[in-house]
């Protein structure tokens, strides 16, 4: 109430565009805006085989996972939300994502939420994630919590469902909302996620819900062999992975959006780098550089160089070599002459 909520807090110091935007566009799908992030898939593979044997199985929704939290952790304001013209800075680190048991029409789907600081590496997020959906996809009684409290309200008749969703939003809307339904709700995430390579589809660009909080949409495509222009000069063909994005542009502006978009791109295609833990307080994140290939560069240098070094040789010995002048004509003829008297 009053702009307190239990999930977030409200941003202050604002400047004067990105307060008035959220009124300018009240509804989160009205500031909806998509993208594509293409992923090279080669290096992905590397670390998912050189950890396999060390004993470590990954996929790629592991590696999308961590770096989800990575970014949010670093990238502050992608992790902030809008609520009725006001913008908070989420307390926590969350990806929901929906989960089928069967893979079949009629399978049933189960909606599971993970909870992150964001100091975590790529085994402790893979700890949480596979055990969060070990624990349920059985058919025993420790179920997420998102699954117990939406089957209870399912259950009610078709009015009373209206009412009570009516109410919920209500309470949401004016922070009123309890900190149990709020835990339990897949809406009120920093991320969501949905692994379409699993069911062999690719990337696609989902809507953002105007219910709950969730800024951020990332859709898993299939990977496939895409024609690739490399440094805008060499075609090539690459193995690649789409992911296509829903992002809120009310919660930061386009360069903010861009930069974090590059550093999702550049921790995908390094990531070793998520092996390491980030700092406790959060002041200093992990710089993230690509490894260029210097040794070859040098190498082509040199290469070049050696090449002119030896055209010149030949230019060099294939010209006549000039005669150098006689500095001192006048002594060379005298002792010409010298030379001729005493012959005679």
């Amino acid at each position: 109430m009053f702009g307190y909520r239990s999930d977030g807090k409200k941003v202050k110091g604002m400047s004067i565009i990105d307060k008035a935007e959220p009124f300018f566009m009240p509804q989160r799908i009205d500031a909806v805006n998509y993208t594509t992030v293409q992923i090279y898939c080669d290096k992905l593979d590397e670390f998912i085989a050189r950890e396999r044997r060390n004993g470590v199985s990954f996929n790629y929704m592991h590696i999308v996972i961590a770096t989800i939290v990575r970014i949010l952790y670093t990238r502050k304001k992608l992790n902030r939300f809008i609520m009725r013209g006001t913008t908070y800075q989420r307390n926590t680190i969350t990806v929901s994502m929906d989960i089928k048991k069967p893979l079949h029409d009629d399978g049933e789907t189960i909606t599971l939420k993970f909870y992150f600081t964001g100091r975590e590496n790529i085994y402790e997020i893979k700890e949480i994630v596979d055990g969060e959906i070990a624990k349920n996809l059985g058919a025993d009684q420790n179920s997420h919590q998102t699954t117990k409290v939406a089957s209870k309200f399912c259950k009610l008749p078709d009015f009373l469902f209206r009412w009570g969703l009516a109410l919920v939003r209500f309470l949401d809307r004016h922070g009123l909302m309890p900190k149990a339904l709020i835990h339990a709700s897949p809406f009120h995430t920093s991320c969501f996620l949905t692994n379409l390579k699993s069911i062999k589809l690719g990337h696609i660009y989902h809507h953002l819900y105007n219910f709950g909080t969730t800024s951020i949409f990332v859709a898993m495509g299939k990977e496939k062999m895409e024609p690739v222009v490399e440094n805008n000069k060499e075609l090539k063909i690459a193995k690649i992975m789409n992911l296509g994005m829903s992002l809120d542009e009310r919660v930061a502006d386009g360069l903010y959006m861009s930069n974090s978009l590059k550093l999702l791109r550049e921790i995908m295609q390094t990531p070793d780098c998520l092996k390491d833990k980030m700092p406790d307080d959060g002041s200093i994140p992990k710089k993230i550089v690509k490894k260029k290939p210097k040794k070859l560069k040098t190498i082509k240098k040199t290469k070049i160089k050696k090449e002119k070094v030896k055209k010149e040789k030949k230019v060099k010995e294939s010209k006549p070599k000039k005669i150098k002048p006689l500095k001192n004509k006048k002594k060379h003829d005298k002792k010409k002459k010298k030379i001729s008297t005493e012959e005679a």
